[in-house]
């Protein structure tokens, strides 16, 4: 008799299991978006290393709002999660490359300095 039960209400459970959606990933949505603009805004998209990463992480975007159109949220949840990771290596990279300009102005300053000091008779 439990044998029975249990073979007939298995085709139930798993139709329901089956059946469940995938709920809209609007809080990854909107951390690629925040992730994006945070890239956008500190320049990425105008440095060489870094403008692959935020035109992926676009297109990713794009990408993602047209499967949940469709309905394929979870389609479009993966693509966003890749899309967040795409804008923070931008972010990244452009940070490196700021940093790198901003020590190359930094030892140039320096330079400066020294010789403007060893031409004053400041420094010997």
């Amino acid at each position: 008799m439990r044998a029975r039960f249990v073979w007939a209400t298995l085709p139930v459970v798993l139709s329901f299991a089956c059946g469940a959606s995938f709920p809209v990933p609007t809080q990854r949505m909107a951390d690629a978006e925040s992730a994006h603009r945070s890239a956008v805004e500190l320049g990425a998209a105008n440095q060489p290393a870094a403008q692959l990463h935020v035109k992926l992480a676009e297109e990713q975007m794009t990408i993602a709002k047209a499967r949940i159109t469709d309905g394929d949220n979870m389609g479009a949840d993966s693509l966003l999660i890749r899309s967040k990771a795409d804008s923070e290596l931008a972010l990244a990279l452009a940070r490196e490359q700021n940093s790198s300009v901003e020590a190359q102005k930094a030892a140039e300053q320096a330079n400066n300095t020294t010789t403007t000091n060893a031409v004053q008779g400041a420094v010997r």
